[in-house]
């Protein structure tokens, strides 16, 4: 499944009702009702013993997989805080064409319309957020942030921030701080490091994996070792439980879950309020279209000059 993620939940949803093995691109779901929807599917793939993989691929990723374990096996000890990154000149635009109906272009230039995308924060930073869940083995119990349109500002650029910082808060007390923007011109940085009570990590897509220290030695390195393509990785693995009749894998719900942080990122954004998991996970607030047809009418429309309304923290009601 790599349609634009708005539709995943009822495509997850109707796969599973068909018995079938799954692997579905991140972000999983762009809203809470669409969480939920996966949450309730991922309960019947587990009974019904059909492997679901999601592509957060630093799960099938060798320097990831590694040093995490040496985490959570207490080499740095207790997580007490981190920062995760993506940080970035941004994706592409698909331009208005003549003729296009409203519904057309939206889904056409996708990328900036929260009922198809969930914003960069749930499309692409999901995948650093993901890291920060799994370091802490749960999930934030309130995230509270800010974000803005500073660069993106263009009609192309449909609704969406092109910058979020946001600060997720667990159970134990602990803050990861998380931060992604799209302005052209920048420095990159789309990374993960980890602060514990012995030391601490540093994370990256590019084969990185390094622990120290309470003093800042250096006690282990992966870099050097070997990393497989983790996109192909996910799929040779799940192929490979698919073949020898085997269920090794579930990952719609944690998928979920750690979509559902980066929504409640975005929420605490463009709200400009601290926004609790409980109460996120249960609202009504579905940006889904009433009608799917080229000629129907999404829930957020331009105005006369092609703008569309954007959200003001302290005015954007979310849930």
């Amino acid at each position: 499944m790599a349609t634009p993620p708005g539709f995943r939940p009822s495509h997850f949803e109707e796969a599973v009702n068909q018995s079938k093995h799954v692997f579905m691109e991140k972000p999983v779901a762009v809203d809470s009702p669409g969480i939920r929807k996966v949450l309730a599917a991922a309960e019947i793939a587990k009974t019904k013993k059909l492997n679901v993989v999601v592509g957060l691929q630093r799960r099938y990723q060798n320097n990831y997989r590694d040093v995490i374990k040496r985490i959570q096996d207490g080499a740095i000890g207790d997580i007490t805080g981190g920062q995760v990154y993506w940080n970035s000149g941004g994706v592409w635009v698909k331009q208005r064409e003549a003729n296009q109906t409203e519904m057309e272009y939206q889904m056409r230039n996708w990328y900036y319309f929260n009922w198809l995308c969930g914003d960069h924060i749930v499309e692409q930073h999901v995948h650093n957020i993901d890291i920060a869940n799994w370091v802490k083995n749960d999930y934030p119990v309130s995230v509270q942030g800010t974000g803005s349109r500073a660069w993106r500002t263009g009609k192309d650029y449909g609704e969406i921030y092109d910058n979020h910082s946001v600060e997720l808060t667990y159970a134990d007390g602990s803050v990861i701080n998380s931060q992604c923007r799209h302005f052209e011109g920048i420095d990159n940085r789309v990374d993960e490091s980890f602060h514990g009570t012995k030391g601490r990590v540093f994370l990256s897509a590019g084969n990185e994996g390094r622990l120290y220290d309470s003093k800042n030695k250096l006690i282990y390195n992966y870099s050097s070792k070997v990393n497989p393509n983790p996109y192909q990785t996910e799929h040779d693995e799940l192929f490979a439980a698919i073949a020898k009749g085997e269920y090794k894998f579930w990952d719609a719900e944690r998928g979920a879950k750690s979509c559902m942080t980066a929504i409640i990122g975005r929420y605490a954004t463009y709200s400009g309020k601290t926004i609790k998991w409980d109460d996120a996970l249960k609202a009504d607030n579905s940006l889904f279209p009433d009608e799917l047809s080229w000629t129907a009418k999404p829930k957020l429309l331009p105005d006369a000059n092609g703008l569309y309304p954007i959200p003001t923290p302290g005015q954007t009601k979310v849930i």
